[in-house]
């Protein structure tokens, strides 16, 4: 027989087994889902419309034998797709609510001979301890730093010294501003965002700190949890400062990789907050090839803007760490210091 248990032993225990498995709808499982698991749906969109309709309908057996009508003929490859998520023969499976999907899809793996535990609660229940988690304290320590000083690349070097880092940025798919969108994938859903940041979370030790970027509150159209937010803008906060043409080298090597006409639409965004004189010029020294002007036009907007957000900060918890080049092993070391 499946075994239930409930989310805090279901996690635990798939922790980084890949053999999870989310038996819901595909639009269910965009919408989101538990990190790394596999979705192997019993039924389609549409099957799943039909039969919900007909329960409420005509009641639970009708939809029972329309269900089986449309399971039948997937029972073979549903077990071949499960087989190969397994490991050690072992599954964790769960549906919405933990109710006659799950039930149905463990019932019949088990059958076939692979130990399964399903999730008490289902994905509902997931989706409460990810709210919850964004409740708990954590030792935040946020990294500052005026746009171009490659907080991430430093956050990725702390992360290389076994220190406690999420990147924000990087699970929700966009690097927070108006540029942000380049090169990156298409975001999350918000819902999503939450799951992976609170999958994130699970294996933080709270005694220690933990980096975070200094962020605003949207990372493109992704938001901060409250939670999480509350204390990212109560956390003591490292800034460190870089020589402005450091900056500009930067940003000129990182975004200089990207068509023009992207640029252009990225500028384009911030062409009232720049001022249309400014934006002018900074799109003509981008079509001069002069990255480096456009970088420094568009810098001065950005310095402007991050000291506003610095500004309302308790200045008590602001450490300014200045450092006379980019140089991101000596910055990591440098601040690990300072923490």
């Amino acid at each position: 027989m499946p075994t239930s248990i409930d989310i805090s032993r279901f996690l635990q225990q798939s922790l980084n087994t890949n053999a999870v498995i989310d038996v819901r709808t595909p639009k269910e499982f965009e919408q989101g889902h538990i990190p790394g698991a596999v979705n192997i749906p019993l039924f389609s969109n549409e099957e799943r419309v039909v039969v919900g309709t007909l329960y409420k309908q005509q009641g639970k057996q009708p939809a029972i034998l329309k269900g089986l009508e449309f399971v039948g003929p997937k029972m073979t490859d549903i077990i071949n797709k499960a087989q190969a998520v397994a490991k050690d023969n072992t599954l964790y499976l769960h549906c919405w609510r933990g109710g006659m999907r799950s039930g149905s899809v463990a019932w019949l793996l088990e059958l076939y001979g692979i130990k399964v535990f399903t999730l008490k609660g289902g994905y509902k229940a997931f989706r409460r301890y990810v709210l919850d988690s964004f409740a708990k304290q954590y030792n935040v320590l946020i990294l500052g730093g005026k746009t171009g000083s490659a907080k991430t690349l430093v956050l990725e070097k702390l992360a290389a010294l076994n220190e406690q880092v999420i990147n924000l940025e990087k699970l929700a798919a966009h690097k927070g501003s108006a540029f942000g969108a380049l090169g990156e994938n298409k975001q999350p859903s918000q819902e999503q965002f939450e799951n992976e940041l609170a999958t994130a979370l699970q294996t933080i030790n709270g005694q220690k700190p933990l980096w975070l970027e200094d962020e605003s509150r949207l990372i493109g159209n992704k938001v901060i949890p409250d939670g999480l937010w509350t204390q990212m803008r109560r956390a003591r906060t490292l800034c460190m400062n870089v020589p402005f043409e450091d900056r500009v080298e930067y940003l000129t090597e990182e975004y200089g990789k990207f068509p023009k006409e992207e640029l252009k639409v990225s500028i384009d965004k911030i062409r009232k907050r720049l001022g249309h004189q400014q934006a002018k010029n900074a799109l003509i020294a981008l079509e001069e090839n002069d990255l480096k002007t456009t970088c420094r036009i568009c810098l001065m907007y950005y310095d402007k803007s991050y000291q506003h957000g610095m500004d309302k900060r308790d200045k008590a918890s602001v450490e300014q760490i200045d450092f006379d080049k980019l140089d991101i092993e000596l910055i990591a070391n440098e601040l690990i210091k300072h923490k």
